[in-house]
């Protein structure tokens, strides 16, 4: 049973900092792409933050140079530091693992972690 657990959400004020992590469980977390994404209320859901199985990362333009993922392959962790957030970065967070096979697409989804920025 594959198990994507999502904790770090919170409220926290504009400017401030908040750090996601997402443990896995059930897969061989090392040859998946992780990523992050977000979903405001009325809106889609959109990729935050993703970080290849060799480790290579990419970002929405909205949050380029104030988040940073990371994974642990030896813990079966990714993370999202998140810093200087801003109002326009409340949403719910989802913790996503990503793998394209010859078996074929296999995708999964954490329950989310809602991040609250205000003052």
């Amino acid at each position: 049973q594959v198990q994507l657990v999502e904790s770090g959400g919170g409220l926290v004020l504009p400017g401030g900092s908040l750090r996601l992590s997402c443990a896995a469980s059930g897969i061989i977390f090392g040859i998946y792409t992780m990523g992050w994404y977000r979903q405001a209320p009325g809106k889609q859901r959109d990729l935050v933050a993703r970080i290849t199985s060799p480790g290579s990362t990419s970002y929405a333009d909205s949050v380029k140079g104030r988040f940073t993922i990371s994974r642990d392959n030896a813990k079966n962790t990714v993370n999202l530091q998140m810093d200087s957030l801003k109002p326009e970065d409340t949403a719910v967070y989802y913790c996503n693992a990503d793998l394209v096979a010859n078996s074929g697409k296999f995708d999964y989804w954490g329950q989310g972690t809602q991040v609250t920025v205000s003052s």
